[in-house]
């Protein structure tokens, strides 16, 4: 991973479709006041996956969801 990037606001201003390419494409861009780290230019992190029904369909056992039997209710009270 590059260095950050110390850049000054006025420069920042001037530049700043430039940076914000850079910041996309993964280089970290620190912004400074008189010299001062004051805020960083960092891109998103990717949205998550959209869920997708069934999609663990024959993973899961079916038998997970039925109803307990009566040795294995008298298992679970017994203990």
């Amino acid at each position: 991973m590059p260095q950050p990037v110390l850049i000054n606001v006025h420069d920042a201003k001037t530049n700043f479709s430039k940076l914000l390419e850079q910041a996309h494409a993964g280089q970290e861009i620190i912004l400074a006041k008189a010299g001062k780290p004051y805020a960083r230019m960092v891109p998103l992190a990717p949205a998550p996956p959209k869920r997708q029904r069934g999609r663990l369909k024959g993973i899961i056992d079916d038998a997970f969801f039925n109803p307990l039997t009566d040795a294995e209710l008298d298992a679970w009270e017994s203990s």
